[in-house]
């Protein structure tokens, strides 16, 4: 096995029509330029992308920031609105928090059946 070896290294394969799995040494060569062609491709591509990166970093180290305010802007007047109470979904707070403070007693929901209320009878209904 080895003497075989080494013969086919020293002389070639021999074509004595059994076909090896290397196929023919034209095959050989084809798929060793394909092989080339594609490591070339590859890098080829790989240097392109770095030097895409490196544009761009360069534009970007060269680009002016966006520029600020020169002139300070001027203090507005209007007081603040809450659009929640606005638009109903939270109660108005007073202006005055003394007011609020003032209040003792806890705010509780209405529970149980009132008679004097309106639109409630006197057996609890709704």
């Amino acid at each position: 096995m080895a003497n075989r070896f080494l013969e086919r290294f020293m002389h070639g394969p021999a074509d004595d029509g059994s076909s090896s799995l290397g196929g023919t040494r034209a095959e050989a060569l084809q798929r060793l330029q394909v092989g080339m062609s594609g490591i070339v491709a590859i890098v080829l591509l790989i240097a392109l992308a770095d030097i895409v990166r490196d544009r761009a970093d360069q534009t970007d180290a060269e680009a002016v920031p966006e520029a600020a305010a020169t002139v300070a802007p001027e203090p507005t007047n209007t007081a603040p609105s809450d659009p929640l109470a606005g638009a109903g979904v939270v109660p108005d707070l007073p202006a005055d928090p003394d007011e609020a403070a003032e209040q003792t007693d806890p705010v509780l929901p209405e529970q149980g059946s009132d008679p004097a209320a309106p639109g409630q009878g006197g057996d609890g209904a709704q």
